[in-house]
Order: structure tokens, then sequence, then C-alpha cells
């Protein structure tokens, strides 16, 4: 491979199948999400068949927002508020949760959902998970679920992660992994990419953003090689748990100091 062709592969990245150069992936998610966002919420229901609520639930068990002290919570590609919500109902009063996303569609969503039922409790900011406008060391914990696939910069997204924790820390992801059910392998391959496409059409009335999104999935990491990214950013204790057969798997990381 010459210099020019590995300059130009390395300002590549995937958007689902596709190879689109590095500058571009924002704005083509941006897109997606825009387009999803009044449905995304029933959508999930639909496409998961209402799993993806078990799934969050583990993760906000993993989370244990505490009922007695302070805790700072910031959830990140988190527009409509369901983490957010689940972590504030989970905690004490003194829990109170940020919830960034780069699409203002998604989180105009999410503060008509929060309405003023958490007054003081949440906010809604606008940033990019790749330079978080927030200070160092401000957080007790970082989740982010089903949005670290999206992000063109992966390796910068989790050096954010770990800037703004603080020491002790917690770093949880909860993304779709692979299948290592034989038969479910299948089974899941023909309901991804046959039927979701087809509910996004029917429902959201728009095919090709969840024909992406299935696509992205299929390009994310395995749960070993993801692991290794949060250790590469400084992460420490790393683990992962499988759910549902390897449909979606829980990543964790701490920052240590």
């Amino acid at each position: 491979m010459s210099a020019r062709e590995q300059a130009s592969n390395d300002d590549a990245t995937d958007f689902g199948f596709e190879r689109v150069a590095l500058g571009e992936k924002q704005g083509r998610v941006d897109d997606v999400f825009r387009s999803v966002a009044k449905r995304y919420d029933l959508m999930n229901d639909l496409m998961s068949a209402g799993l993806h609520r078990a799934w969050k639930a583990q993760l906000i068990a993993m989370l244990r927002p505490p009922q007695a002290r302070a805790f700072r919570h910031l959830d990140v590609a988190g527009g409509t508020g369901d983490i957010a919500f689940r972590s504030l109902q989970a905690g004490g009063p003194e829990t109170q949760v940020t919830v960034l996303d780069i699409n203002e569609s998604m989180l105009r969503v999410g503060a008509e959902r929060a309405g003023r039922r958490y007054a003081g409790r949440i906010d809604f900011v606008a940033g990019n998970a790749e330079a978080l406008p927030l200070p160092d060391a401000a957080f007790d914990a970082y989740t982010i679920a089903f949005g670290i696939r999206n992000v063109p910069r992966i390796d910068a997204a989790l050096r954010e992660a770990r800037r703004v924790l603080r020491p002790g820390g917690r770093f949880l992801c909860l993304e779709f992994s692979k299948v290592d059910l034989p038969i479910l392998d299948r089974i899941y391959d023909a309901y991804s990419f046959h039927v979701i496409p087809r509910i996004g059409a029917r429902v959201a009335g728009d095919a090709e953003s969840y024909r992406y999104l299935v696509e992205s999935i299929r390009k994310f990491p395995s749960p070993g090689a993801f692991a290794g990214m949060i250790e590469a950013a400084g992460f420490r204790h790393v683990t992962h748990r499988l759910l549902s057969g390897g449909i979606v798997a829980i990543h964790s990381g701490w920052k240590v100091s």
C-alpha cells in the first residue's frame, strides 16, 4: 500500500457497510437520528420485542446510583432520556444526570419527556462525545447506551470519558455485540436485515436509517477488541458481560487515578 493510499485509509471510517471520509460520518449519523428521533423509543420496543428495557435495567443495576449521597451521572448519546430517567428513579434525591447528545432533535424529545418531573436534577446538553464541553473530573459515572458505534473516533470518545470522570468513577457502555449461539445467530441475521428495515419503513417512515443501524452493529468491534480499546484509553479493571446470547454486551471500566 502506498503512503497516499494509507493516508486515505486512515481518513476513512465505516458508515454501516459503506466506507466514507472520516469527516463525513458525523453529518450522516446526525441525519439518521434527526429522521428517527420522534419514533426512536417506540422503535426500540418494536425491534427488540421490549428486551431493551431489561438490558437497560441491567445497566442501571450495575451503575447503582446511591440513595444517600450526591452522585453525578453523565449519559452520552442519551438524547431521549431513557437511561437518565432510570438513573434518577433508582438514585436518591442528590442524584443528578447530565444528558449529552450531538443531535438536538433527540435532545428535544428527551426534554419534552422529562417535563418538570426532575426539575433541578437533569439537564440536556448539546455536545460531541469526542470533545465533551464539560470540565475534568466532574462525574461519578459515564454511561453510553447504543451510541458508541455511531461515534466516528471511538478512541477519542473513550479518552474523553476518562477525562470527565473523577478518580474512582465508572464507565459503562451498553452496546450490540456478536451473537454467539448457533442457530440464534442465523435467526438474528435474518431478522435484522429483512425485518427491522421494514418495521422502520412502516413505523418511522425510514427504512434506510434502520438498515444503517443494523449494518453498524455488524461493523462494531468484537467484545474482546472493544475491551482492548477501553483499556488503551486508560481504564482499569475492564470487563464485559454478554446478555441475551450475545445480542448485546455491557462493558465496564474504572478510572483508578
